[in-house]
């Protein structure tokens, strides 16, 4: 979160235009906190998250519920030596 002084916003109304966090304004003199202002559009982090991996994850359109039956299956053929 940034931080800002209304002194600052004063001197610089666009500051509003281009804001990517939470911007927080900030009464210097008596230090508190007058107001949070929130970005109208936000955006999206799972790129930036995702890092150098994002393009080795497979994509698929299995349900939660199919892939953790396939994952038990394959666990237990690894552990036990079972056949399907």
């Amino acid at each position: 979160m940034i931080s800002i002084g209304i002194g600052e916003i004063q001197k610089n109304i666009s500051i509003f235009k281009n804001i990517t966090e939470a911007l927080q304004i900030v009464d210097k003199r008596k230090k508190e906190v007058l107001a949070i202002v929130y970005p109208v559009k936000q955006k999206s982090v799972v790129k930036n998250l995702s890092g150098k991996y994002k393009n080795r994850i497979q994509k698929n359109d299995l349900s939660l519920e199919e892939i953790k039956e396939i994952s038990i299956m394959k666990t237990m053929k690894e552990k036990y030596g079972l056949s399907s």
